[in-house]
């Protein structure tokens, strides 16, 4: 019976963590969230974007600088 009651009060307690960090998130911020990993490759972004019709922010990569790129260590 004590197992069950503390299986009871870890699950109260995981959903009202996550709640807790969550307070302050919109629907919006949310969505924009989960486009981040696209938002680096602007080639990607547009697959995402034709898939979904949702509007991603993509930034272009940096270019590399002549003699920063393919260092030996």
């Amino acid at each position: 019976m004590a197992e069950i009651l503390l299986n009871i009060l870890g699950v109260v307690f995981g959903w009202v963590a996550i709640e807790y960090c969550l307070r302050h998130q919109t629907a919006e911020s949310l969505n924009d969230a989960s486009l981040i990993p696209f938002a680096d490759d602007p080639e990607v972004a547009r697959r995402v974007e034709a898939a979904t019709g949702k509007t991603i922010n993509a930034v272009a990569p940096q270019e590399l600088r002549k003699g920063w790129g393919n260092l030996e260590v």
